[in-house]
């Protein structure tokens, strides 16, 4: 039966397998598949149907498939040998046979079937396109303007797609509003409700930071300055460890600028959030000393097996060191990747001398037993 126009037809599969890259013989095969669901659910038939698309002519065949059985148990699944034969005298016990069927009516529900199948799989090539698209933006900076700021996620608009952003990844001291224009870091893009992509966006990563550093410093962008790591507490303070193998390269100064300007971009970028940019050490101990900064730091005593340290702070050091409710000792454990103990000078001496207690303890005893 003469069911989907053969001219519109031609042209959707051409268009799709050019543009798109989708093979003429899947959409074929969709197709195919999509009319068997659709007479079964419009004739309510219990028959095992199959059906041909002829991509060239636009006809469409359905057949209903029949076992071919010696003894005829279920009319609608088998049929006899004696009545195959009058089909073809080759076939037998144990093969199968197809018989065209002509329901009334199915070729306007052929081609009304085609025509959706073509617009899905335009819809979800179209989508691919676009998650392809954003895939290879993944770790990098984008800009939307706000399209919803409720109390929970925000959601920018980001041309192509809607970007969210989860509670946990705002700054917890911004505020947003609708057609606020919003940079933020592409963490993930993920297929959400139906398919669709969904670009996951973050103002609170490291790497967003990291990012705005190479905006901002040429050095960085060019390879001559690199950050090694970052730590933050977003909103409030962040600290930025930078190396340059070429020694005669400041990269903390580099870092700041003239005046501050550099870094003072990237600081009103992130609403005023403090970084520390602290030059990295290949030396832990020496690496850990800078990252406690501002604090002063008398000595750093390190456990490379438990990849543990002990840092001694003059006593006028120790609230400095350990920061406001433990912040500065926690960015620059994050920041090393170090456990930091962090004790005063008087602290130190003390532990010293209760550490000599127990050894004169010990040696008593120790000689009690010997006596």
């Amino acid at each position: 039966m003469k069911a989907i126009d053969n001219k519109e037809l031609e042209i959707a599969l051409e268009t799709l397998e050019k543009e798109r890259g989708i093979k003429k013989e899947y959409l074929i095969e969709q197709i195919e598949a999509a009319l068997i669901t659709a007479y079964k659910n419009n004739y309510k038939d219990s028959e095992n149907v199959k059906v041909v698309v002829d991509a060239k002519t636009g006809e469409t065949h359905i057949y209903s498939v029949k076992e071919i059985v010696a003894n005829v148990e279920n009319p609608v699944l088998q049929i006899s040998k004696k009545e195959a034969a009058t089909i073809n005298k080759q076939l037998a016990v144990g093969d199968t046979v197809d018989i065209e069927l002509n329901p009334r009516n199915f070729g306007r529900i052929a081609a009304q079937t085609a025509k959706q199948v073509i617009i899905q799989k335009l819809r979800e090539a179209e989508r691919d396109i676009v998650f392809g698209e954003f895939n290879e933006r993944k770790g990098e900076i984008v800009s939307g303007l706000v399209q919803k700021a409720d109390s929970g996620a925000i959601v920018l608009d980001l041309g192509k797609l809607e970007g969210i952003m989860p509670l946990k990844e705002q700054i917890p001291v911004e505020k947003y509003k609708v057609n606020d224009k919003v940079k933020a870091y592409v963490v993930d893009v993920v297929r959400g409700a139906k398919g669709a992509p969904q670009v996951i966006v973050s103002r609170t990563a490291g790497d967003f930071v990291k990012k705005l550093f190479e905006f901002e410093i040429p050095e960085i962008y060019e390879g001559l300055i690199e950050v090694k790591s970052v730590s933050r507490d977003p909103g409030n303070r962040c600290k930025v460890a930078v190396h340059a193998q070429n020694e005669n390269i400041d990269p903390v100064g580099s870092c700041v600028g003239q005046k501050g300007v550099r870094i003072q971009n990237i600081i009103n970028e992130l609403s005023g959030e403090k970084i520390d940019v602290i030059e990295w050490n290949e030396d832990p101990a020496r690496f850990i000393s800078s990252a406690l900064l501002p604090a002063k730091v008398m000595a750093v005593d390190i456990n490379e097996e438990e990849k543990s340290a002990r840092v001694i702070v003059p006593d006028d050091q120790l609230s400095l060191a350990i920061g406001k409710s433990g912040q500065n000792a926690r960015l620059a454990a994050r920041l090393t990747a170090w456990k930091i103990d962090i004790k005063s000078e008087t602290q130190f001496r003390q532990m010293l001398m209760e550490m000599q207690e127990d050894e004169e303890i010990t040696e008593a005893i120790e000689e009690g037993n010997e006596e």
